[in-house]
């Protein structure tokens, strides 16, 4: 099986996404450790830090999301790393009842954020490039492709 990338999206003849959201996974962590000095920053608000987050990081991580067929596992993954960055950036709490510190729970997380999840913002990305297609014309190229 060969890959090719073509406009920073790697092919291949099988079609196979594991390999694009994997390197999708990597590009937007290498995104997260270049601005690590800013997610650092006790000076800068938590909310000023999930801004950064979902304008840079998610919009590195969701490049041509409007494309993927997610299974089970890609869509655990994409969870996973989502919430690994917001505990970064939100940090441990502190627990009265036990008086100690702890990390957030997904729960507390996703409250926290108040935004949609990963998964989320890829399907309505999908859900957004399903209606422009379907107002193509009939013989425009992605019509003729993915429908």
């Amino acid at each position: 099986m060969e890959n090719f990338k073509y406009l920073g999206v790697v092919l291949n003849e099988d079609n196979n996404d594991q390999i694009y959201l994997r390197e999708r996974i990597n590009n937007a962590n290498k995104t997260y450790l270049m601005l690590q000095k800013f997610f650092k920053n006790k000076n800068l608000s938590k909310k000023l830090k999930l801004r950064l987050k979902n304008t840079v990081i998610d919009k590195t991580l969701t490049y041509a999301s409007e494309t993927w067929t997610l299974t089970k596992i890609d869509r655990k993954q994409l969870n996973i790393f989502e919430r690994k960055v917001c505990r970064r950036i939100l940090g441990p709490v502190y627990d009265n009842e036990k008086e100690n510190w702890r990390i957030l729970t997904n729960k507390e997380i996703y409250a926290r954020v108040k935004k949609p999840t990963i998964i989320e913002t890829v399907r309505l990305n999908r859900l957004r490039w399903f209606g422009h297609v379907q107002r193509m014309e009939e013989n425009g190229i992605p019509k003729e492709y993915y429908i």
